[in-house]
């Protein structure tokens, strides 16, 4: 977030993580299907926690990968290039013309080690997985980055980057990539929509090599995609020159592929990355760090913003006092509650501070910042809003899809920035999005009902929340009734 007055910018300084890895959501017209709209569906799949990984009784692995160790992620990376091109060999030719072109060949590589070219550059040093475009191979650091991704998200990280390679060399075959002439904000997330089509094969249970639950074990890939975004640009950095796209942006566009398969991947443009940004930011302005600290004054300012955007009857009180504060139609959601019965948002300032706090691992920890903890702020504020609306009920799935939803949609009205009773300007910033998503997939509290309770999986949260920041509030409506 981004707050000024008419003296002073309150500003705090923001851990920023970053991966060295090269490499959506769009309004859906009309009634949405009932099964993408179920709070216990993942695009149509059960929701449900489960085995995910290699499967015990997996085949062995039908790629060869030069400069192996034999080790553990050597062979974690053959067999998930094995089992994308069983299914891409299947998949390719009903979804795009011609015929399926495999890897040409597979390279592992230690980047401590000095001797080593991949794709005409020197492997010592080089912290990546990437896709070469002018021999068509696929290669990987197995020391440093790939380990680290295990050790944090699981087997299936492994999977997700080769997945997201393999979209690449899927892309150029298509002809969807044209390597001269797409820009790699494009040819990014065109592979991490391809990737969501693949792992969507998977959790569904034709993988016979991995297993992917819908719950936990989709979570953890999110997670991963997370922590592979872009990292924030300052002012006087350029936009564009190697850029792939922010947490929010890259969920999305696996997203597209997860629940509408491989055809929705050609829909993915410059011109379709550009309406999907609309005016939301992507670059830090002079002097901003993109954090504000949670206090009780910037509370009170952020939900002053939301009642000069939203406008309520009753605008609803707003408490600090967590410890004495009851409620007789709901339960506490700490670290912020709403009560219908006395229209009061209940602030646990202390907790909500913490969430609040920026990450300061610049490793491979999930993000957090200001926005992780004033998005759950919003959502109550939207509960509010939903109980003046009436006739919605408050406790139950769909309800909290809607109120995650509803807080996308109060996100993106901050875009333009509000200008409140005191003359200080708050407004998003980029990388609140990817806050608020981190959010969501960690704790899921921006997609509570009225008691707090949110839906199983994270891809869910995450899609009512992009619903509601790429539409409107007639939309979350439509969508969560």
């Amino acid at each position: 977030m981004r707050l000024s007055r008419r003296s002073a910018r309150v500003l705090a300084t923001a851990g920023t993580l970053i991966l060295l890895l090269s490499g959506c959501a769009r309004m859906l017209d009309g009634t949405p299907v009932s099964i993408f709209a179920d709070p216990f569906r993942v695009g149509g799949l059960q929701a449900v926690d489960g085995p995910t990984g290699l499967r015990p009784d997996a085949p062995p692995p039908d790629r060869e990968v030069k400069g192996t160790d034999g080790g553990r992620i050597d062979q974690l990376a053959a067999q998930s290039v094995s089992d994308l091109e069983a299914f891409w060999t299947t998949t390719y030719p009903n979804t795009f013309d011609g015929d399926f072109k495999p890897a040409s060949s597979l390279l592992s590589w230690d980047p401590g080690q000095r001797k080593g070219t991949f794709c005409r550059n020197r492997t010592f040093l080089l912290i990546n997985a990437a896709y070469c475009y002018l021999d068509n191979t696929i290669g990987w650091d197995r020391r440093l980055l790939l380990p680290a991704l295990r050790n944090a998200y699981g087997d299936m990280a492994i999977t997700m980057v080769l997945a997201h390679e393999y979209g690449h060399a899927i892309a150029r075959t298509a002809g969807i990539t044209k390597r001269r002439q797409t820009p790699t904000l494009v040819a990014e997330q065109q592979a991490d929509c391809l990737a969501g089509v693949y792992l969507r094969w998977v959790a569904h249970g034709d993988s016979p090599r991995f297993t992917l639950s819908t719950g936990d074990g989709l979570n953890g890939v999110l997670a991963a995609m997370l922590a592979l975004r872009d990292p924030l640009l300052n002012p006087g950095e350029t936009v564009g020159n190697n850029e792939h796209g922010s947490a929010f942006e890259r969920i999305s566009a696996f997203q597209f592929g997860f629940t509408e398969g491989a055809d929705s991947c050609r829909s993915i443009d410059a011109k379709e990355i550009e309406q999907r940004r609309g005016e939301l930011p992507i670059q830090l302005q002079q002097n901003e760090t993109g954090e504000v600290p949670v206090s009780e004054d910037s509370v009170r300012v952020v939900v002053e913003a939301m009642n000069i955007l939203f406008t309520p009857a009753k605008p609803p009180q707003l408490s600090f006092d967590a410890a004495t504060a009851s409620c007789t139609d709901a339960r506490p959601s700490r670290p912020a509650s709403y009560c219908p019965a006395t229209n009061t948002i209940t602030v646990d300032l202390p907790g909500l501070q913490t969430m609040g706090t920026p990450s300061k691992d610049a490793k491979l920890a999930t993000l957090s910042g200001d926005n992780t903890a004033y998005s759950v702020l919003v959502s109550r504020y939207m509960q509010a809003v939903q109980i003046e609306h009436g006739g919605l009920v408050l406790d139950n799935a769909a309800a909290a899809l809607r109120t995650a939803c509803l807080t996308g949609v109060a996100t993106t009205k901050l875009s333009q920035g509000v200008t409140t009773s005191n003359g200080g300007t708050i407004a998003l910033t980029a990388g609140d999005l990817d806050e608020a998503v981190a959010g969501l997939l960690t704790n899921g509290l921006a997609a509570g009902d009225i008691n707090g309770e949110s839906v199983p999986a994270g891809f869910s949260r995450i899609d009512a929340y992009r619903t509601g920041v790429l539409g409107d509030f007639d939309r979350c409506l439509q969508r969560f009734p």
